[in-house]
């Protein structure tokens, strides 16, 4: 029976991982709807090429910093339990992998591919597992010095700090580093519309990430003996609660519907296994009026250009779970208890340090050696043209 539930479990976190590698295919749909036409190509390439060059930087230096394993001994020995340790790599991966696929988001239409290339590889490499490991693997004491001062550790069952925090900080500091697209804004304060180029693309990279999450949040259990329909209920009405709030606060703008559900999602992850459905359902309604107000805010007001909104999305409504698991994990608000609200806000904060720090160190540095920034003659002529050579669709070359 031991060896059932060792090959079961590893079944179940490969499951897992699939779910999160095929989510991958949602950002890139996502980035691929909303930037211009011009920059399609860019956005798809940009996505499958950073989880390739995630995976060498997490499997050689992340995943160590972040558990202290290493692949480097015989295929005998890793074989072990089934190789459950490897699977749970390829599981723990699609997470970090997450990181620059949320960057790409917001620095989309003017970065540079190879400098992006290499921030991925900076990132995963030493920036998120250096979270991670505090986290999910008591590195450095932190845990056990939040438990005994609070009474409870930081809790985030499924990376709403870890993962989508860390990357909308990160990706915060790689957009001011960067500065808005050419013509985005006019000297005189007005504002250049930058629309969508495709509203069918944008639907569908949001629910192929919709449909993925639930693999996200639901497996990130690792064990089929610890998965809970909790955990899915929660999910679900987070997402409905995203959904609601963000049409009725967008004025029906689909690009804020499709973006609702992520919101909810977002702010979940941290709580899920924690909350009461009714909680979640707040949770997730707070995180979509949140991301509709700040998308608004940041783009029209403070004229930061964030093209996916990947700062309110990821990095707001992230933070806004971690201090939810917090509110509502409560026992007094029909959670499970076993979490303070003073960890979640310390957890979260040192999540959003740690971001900034990592990408303004990053980012900071291949500006200054590199170059981060495509020209304006490559940025007028779009990434697509300018990186890969080829257009989206061929009607000038079909013509002859």
């Amino acid at each position: 029976m031991e060896n059932f539930k060792t090959s079961a479990d590893v079944l179940f976190i490969l499951l897992g991982a699939i779910m999160i590698l095929a989510m991958h295919a949602g950002f890139a749909f996502l980035e691929l709807g909303t930037v211009r036409r011009k920059n399609q190509i860019n956005a798809l390439v940009k996505i499958l090429a950073d989880f390739a060059v995630s995976t060498l930087a997490y499997f050689f230096i992340g995943y160590g910093i972040a558990y202290g394993v290493h692949f480097f001994v015989g295929a005998e020995t890793l074989a072990q339990k089934s190789g459950f340790e490897l699977t749970k790599f390829f599981f723990l991966l699609t997470f970090a992998a997450a990181i620059p696929a949320i960057v790409s988001g917001g620095i989309a239409e003017r970065a540079r591919f190879g400098p992006q290339l290499a921030a991925t590889f900076l990132l995963v490499g030493f920036v998120y597992p250096f979270f991670e490991g505090i986290a999910w693997n008591q590195a450095y004491g932190i845990q056990a010095w939040l438990k005994s001062s609070f009474g409870e550790e930081f809790h985030d069952f499924a990376g709403s700090v870890v993962v989508h925090a860390v990357g909308g900080w990160v990706g915060l500091a790689a957009v001011l580093l960067l500065g808005a697209r050419r013509g985005r804004y006019n000297k005189d304060g007005g504002i250049s519309a930058h629309p969508p180029s495709s509203i069918p693309f944008l639907a569908l990279g949001a629910w192929i990430l919709v449909v993925g999450w639930f693999g996200f949040n639901v497996m990130s259990a690792q064990t089929l003996d610890k998965v809970s329909g909790l955990v899915a209920m929660n999910s679900l009405m987070a997402m409905v609660g995203g959904t609601l709030v963000a049409l009725v606060a967008g004025k029906n703008d689909p690009g804020f519907v499709h973006n609702g559900p992520l919101a909810g999602l977002v702010a979940i992850c941290a709580g899920s296994d924690l909350m009461h459905p009714l909680g979640a359902l707040i949770t997730g309604g707070v995180a979509g009026g949140l991301f509709v107000m700040m998308f608004t805010l940041t783009q029209n007001r403070w004229k930061i250009d964030d093209v996916l909104g990947v700062w309110p999305l990821h990095g707001l409504c992230g933070a806004w779970g971690g201090l939810a698991a917090g509110i509502f994990g409560a026992k007094a608000l029909g959670g499970l208890g076993g979490v303070a609200f003073m960890s979640q806000l310390a957890g979260t904060a040192l999540g959003i340090t740690v971001a900034l720090a990592g990408g303004f160190m990053v980012y900071g540095a291949l500006k200054l050696f590199v170059g981060i920034r495509l020209d304006a003659e490559d940025e007028f002529n779009g990434a697509d043209l300018t990186v890969h050579k080829i257009s989206s669709s061929a009607e000038r070359e079909t013509l002859w």
